[in-house]
């Protein structure tokens, strides 16, 4: 096998750094642009992430065409209506929320996992799931290099699948799993935003780890 990196204290603390810094942003510099050279390093790091069976079940379609991003915001509109609607009292609140940045960011990113391909290694009893967190490693190493490029991504899943499938005029069996917003912003959140307005708390690590099963109630 071939020799490994080894990486010194400062490059780990640089990764940890970046984790830590990673936000979901939903505000962008309108106008503004991403070099080429950029966002494609930004999608190799996607490329490079981990699947079941080396099944690399994510495919990018990068938006280009205006009226294509605006069909694609409309969309997006739908569904908060919707789902602000099935939030019942917490329906002004969420509507006073900015919850994308569609219309202002600088690229904007449909991912979509692929037809299933028949891979069997590793996913004889989690076929779905094991092709779904694959996609997801993908949209986290974007995530990590678009922070490390210091531009901001924010990920929206308020749209209908089957009306995106067809609008991005994907294969049967195809599945929208994200919109990613990627850009210039003129700052990053100092904590989650749905932390700074109210919305939710976070969790700390201590009531999500457990010993050995899981803990009775």
């Amino acid at each position: 096998m071939a020799e490994t990196p080894h990486f010194d204290a400062a490059e780990r603390d640089t990764l940890y750094r970046i984790i830590r810094a990673r936000r979901d942003m939903r505000h962008f510099l309108k106008g503004a642009s991403v070099e080429a050279e950029v966002l494609r390093r930004i999608l190799e790091a996607a490329h490079a992430a981990p699947s079941v069976g080396l099944m690399q079940p994510w495919r990018f379609i990068r938006i280009g065409d205006g009226l294509q991003r605006q069909a694609i915001a409309d969309l997006v509109d739908a569904e908060k209506a919707r789902t602000a609607d099935a939030l019942g009292e917490r329906k002004a609140e969420f509507l006073r929320l900015k919850v994308e940045g569609i219309r202002d960011c600088a690229e904007l990113i449909a991912v979509v996992q692929a037809p299933d391909d028949g891979t069997l290694f590793g996913r004889r009893t989690l076929a779905d799931e094991t092709a779904l967190c694959s996609t997801a490693c993908a949209i986290q190493n974007m995530w990590l290099a678009a922070r490390a490029e210091n531009l901001g991504m924010g990920w929206v899943s308020l749209f209908d699948p089957q009306a995106l499938a067809q609008q991005l005029n994907c294969p049967t069996d195809a599945h929208p799993i994200a919109l990613l917003c990627i850009g210039p912003v003129e700052g990053f959140y100092p904590e989650p935003m749905l932390v700074q307005v109210g919305w939710r708390e976070e969790r700390t690590l201590d009531n999500v780890l457990f010993e050995d099963c899981w803990p009775e109630g």
